[in-house]
């Protein structure tokens, strides 16, 4: 007769042990910060140090103005896709070439209802709404990319990109 209160004990404890597992999921589906901290993708890091050519031959000093080491990430960017920051491009020119098909002056807010009906058509099983399991992922995932047929297709098209990944089984 004291195996089965041993046995109910056992599992309760059981129980109670697979409560505090956590999660597999990408922890990205909270990108607001949760603590008085800082918040890590607010801050830029200084561009590296560098030795001068010639210590004698060094600039004055800019009080409160810019400095070599200040990070630049829109003129960085431009730099990486080849352009040379300060060259007169502004955002109008990228602006008026991605309307140039026409505009909807109110694409966010039909956005965000289209993509509101989606996710109720999409808001998961009924245990699943009960207990608030996250059914993001299996919701969008008609919609995800797949990168490695994508890659394989570029490469098959003969366009070499040397800095992706090999995938990992």
């Amino acid at each position: 007769m004291q195996a089965v209160p041993k046995a109910c004990v056992a599992m309760a404890l059981m129980l109670a042990l697979s409560a505090c597992g956590g999660s597999d999921e990408p922890q990205l589906m909270n990108l607001r910060s949760s603590g008085n901290g800082p918040d890590e993708f607010a801050i830029l890091p200084p561009k590296a140090l560098q030795m001068p050519p010639s210590l004698s031959a060094l600039p004055p000093p800019t009080p409160g103005g810019s400095n070599l080491t200040d990070p630049t990430p829109e003129a960085d960017a431009i730099t990486a896709l080849g352009g040379r920051p300060g060259a007169g491009v502004s955002d109008a020119a990228l602006v008026a070439y991605a309307a140039r098909n026409g505009v909807a002056a109110d694409i966010r807010q039909v956005l965000a209802a289209e993509d509101l009906e989606y996710r109720r058509k999409h808001d998961g099983r009924l245990l699943e709404r009960l207990f608030d399991v996250n059914v993001y992922f299996r919701a969008y995932e008609p919609m995800s990319l797949d990168q490695h047929a994508e890659l394989a297709r570029w490469r098959r098209l003969g366009v070499a990109n040397p800095s992706a990944p090999p995938k990992s089984e």
